[in-house]
């Protein structure tokens, strides 16, 4: 997929702004602070309808407005073009249109737009917590299939329900609690199966893709693990939770399940987060996005456009180099604050400079 032309309306601190983008690389340059990545934030939010800052909603209007529009010229693969308007209101819910006809549900409009994104705040990725794992897998399979999504959705529902039971159970559980604790037992057990299933099929098809990305940013083939075992596929969900149900009820909260799942990340047989150096951890991050990307690209309708977001300062000569001679083919927009490397060779530049499109 293509996406030929970005407008912004009173997106962060842009009041009003177009841009023209290439099928190839666009490289967006300009000094800090004055709007690269939000640029890169508002493309990036038609595929998810979400900030890859984690911010809310709101964060994203400019100060002094009350709505901000993000609005897409795409071409599918399939050469047809579309017109995509999101408005994003600082009260109430949002709106989105595809050839000005508006959604019923705004999560339809997944799919339409798809993007890959590696931020400098993807070290999180190796060095956080196992939920920014989760998430990575999560998105992936989205991208893969949309129909992931409401799988996701399932899951999550269920798990704020059977939270809820917990909590009201109050430690001690009566029969009317065990036949509806039952109930969502048995939902849990068959989609976090699915999912799990789902996750664990990912890892396997991803990791090749993801070695393969690391060795060409490190200049050497290097042992890169990812394992995703949680102990409850052993014994299956429904027989982990039936074990946990004690201590669950206890707890009030739900102790087992997909929610609760690691993606082991290794270098040279060392676990990734504790024992590599920030610039392996680094690396794998992006190698973990590229990989993604990579998959993406080949098993889904459309390729996602790559977003490389300030990532050359956060790599040494050696490994923006590789980065830059092996880009992926598709559209890629590449932001920095720094100059560009000779390796780069984009096909169009933007200037960015306060929130406009500046000359040279």
């Amino acid at each position: 997929m293509l996406v030929e032309r970005l407008e912004l309306i009173d997106f962060r601190n842009y009041a009003r702004a177009s841009f023209e983008l290439t099928a190839g690389v666009t490289c967006v340059v300009g000094k800090n602070g004055q709007g690269k990545t939000n640029l890169a934030e508002s493309l990036a939010f038609l595929s998810s309808l979400t900030s890859f800052r984690q911010v809310p909603n709101d964060a994203l209007i400019r100060v002094g407005a009350d709505v901000a529009i993000i609005r897409a010229h795409v071409i599918d693969d399939g050469g047809r073009s579309s017109l995509i308007e999101a408005e994003i209101p600082r009260v109430g819910r949002g709106r989105v249109q595809v050839n000005r006809q508006r959604l019923q549900r705004t999560r339809d409009l997944l799919g339409t737009v798809r993007t890959s994104v590696f931020s400098p705040d993807d070290l999180i990725l190796v060095k956080g917590g196992p939920g920014e794992r989760r998430r990575f897998l999560d998105e992936t399979l989205v991208a893969l299939a949309l129909k992931n999504d409401a799988l996701r959705l399932e899951v999550d529902r269920i798990l704020r329900q059977r939270n809820t039971l917990l909590r009201q159970i109050g430690g001690r559980l009566d029969g009317d609690a065990i036949v509806t604790l039952d109930v969502w037992d048995e939902r849990l057990a068959q989609v976090g199966e699915q999912l799990g299933h789902a996750r664990q099929v990912l890892v396997e098809n991803v990791t090749p893709y993801v070695r393969t990305a690391y060795a060409h940013l490190a200049g050497e083939m290097t042992d890169i693990g990812l394992s995703y075992t949680p102990s409850w596929r052993t014994i299956g969900l429904a027989e982990a939770l039936r074990a946990a149900r004690n201590d669950d009820v206890r707890r009030g909260v739900s102790t087992v399940g997909p929610h609760r799942d690691e993606l082991e990340l290794s270098i040279d047989g060392l676990p990734a987060r504790t024992h590599a150096s920030q610039g392996e951890q680094r690396t794998l991050a992006l190698g973990l996005r590229l990989g993604a990307h990579r998959l993406v690209s080949e098993r889904a309708e459309s390729s996602p456009v790559l977003i490389l977001d300030d990532v050359l300062s956060e790599l040494d000569e050696e490994r923006a180099t590789a980065l830059l001679n092996d880009i992926p083919a598709g559209q890629v927009i590449i932001t920095t604050a720094s100059a560009l490397p000779a390796a780069a060779q984009p096909d169009r530049i933007l200037y960015i400079s306060n929130g406009t499109v500046a000359p040279k």
